[in-house]
């Protein structure tokens, strides 16, 4: 009686694995570019937070050199090229690929920029391009202006002029936008006071603590976030932006913008659409512009739109 015999299955070979880095110290300037988010040599991307055990392995240090390699991390720190925190490392005067940044502004094609929480370089805290998250699962984390964010960046050597030297994607919103109060700014000696400019909060004033009111002066016109907003004592608010002096034509836009909800954050499209809009052309109209035109606008108006012209009537 026969068998049925199954034939040997064939046997597949296995991909071959990507080959490690295996040699010397790595120097200086390669531990450096490596921290600052450049990639390794075998290709491989720094991580989010970049520890001493990432970049042995990122290099591939053996176990007889890696005391060696913590020499010369010790000297980068010494000569204040990078800067260790708890356990990670980055360049000093560079943001670390992890960074806690606020949400503040919008530029001229309506995209967000934020700054870091914390910043121990040179000169003003660096801005920061915020790009679309390409996260699936959440539909693209789409924080707003006043949000607190998770972002991973990545730095632009080739930036220049106001350009944002770094860009980051939304990695978690850690505190969403709170709604913004306008207000008038106060300055006391150690503090400050705001007075709403709405209705519903007029006669009603905000307490500013110290070091909580930007770089507001006495009767600018500033936006606030509040902080607390008990049952008893005054409601406390930080200042996230300083927009001007209440006598300036913007602080009146403004006020009445925030009291009717006009809408003045717009999209790329449509700010790429009036960036393309050219004056009007001659083309279909008469020229007037010889006429001479008597305003009868009031000496205090914003603009002078209303004028006459007589003329005898032959």
């Amino acid at each position: 009686m026969s068998k049925n015999i199954k034939a040997p299955r064939p046997v597949r070979a296995k991909p071959a694995r990507a080959q490690k880095r295996v040699g010397p110290l790595p120097s200086r300037d390669e531990v450096l570019a490596y921290i600052g988010g450049e990639t390794a040599p075998d290709g491989a991307k720094p991580p989010a937070r970049v520890t001493k055990r990432e970049v042995a392995r990122a290099f591939g240090v053996q176990s007889a050199n890696k005391s060696e390699l913590k020499i010369l991390l010790k000297d980068l720190e010494a000569d204040g090229a990078i800067k260790r925190g708890r356990k990670t490392l980055h360049r000093q005067g560079r943001l670390p690929a992890l960074t806690l940044a606020d949400i503040l502004e919008r530029d001229r094609n309506g995209e967000l920029i934020a700054k870091p929480v914390e910043w121990d370089g040179e000169g003003e805290a660096p801005r920061i391009l915020v790009r679309r998250s390409r996260d699936k699962r959440s539909g693209g984390l789409a924080p707003g202006l006043g949000a607190r964010v998770l972002l991973r960046v990545d730095f632009d050597a080739d930036a220049s002029g106001k350009e944002p030297a770094y860009s980051g994607r939304v990695v978690k919103i850690v505190d969403k936008a709170k709604a913004r109060v306008l207000g008038v700014y106060r300055a006391l000696e150690s503090c400050g006071r705001a007075l709403p400019v709405d209705k519903k909060g007029a006669g009603r004033e905000i307490f500013i603590p110290a070091g909580m009111s930007g770089d507001a002066a006495d009767g600018d016109l500033v936006a606030l976030e509040t902080l607390r907003e008990g049952r008893f004592g005054l409601p406390t608010a930080r200042v996230v932006e300083r927009l001007g002096s209440l006598k300036s034509e913007k602080a009146i836009s403004l006020i009445a913008i925030a009291t009717h909800g006009i809408p003045n954050a717009f999209s790329t499209a449509a700010l790429a659409e009036a960036d393309a809009a050219r004056p009007a052309g001659m083309a279909h109209r008469e020229d007037w512009r010889a006429l001479p035109l008597v305003t009868i606008d009031p000496p205090d108006a914003k603009d002078h739109d209303d004028a006459v012209h007589a003329a005898r009537d032959a």
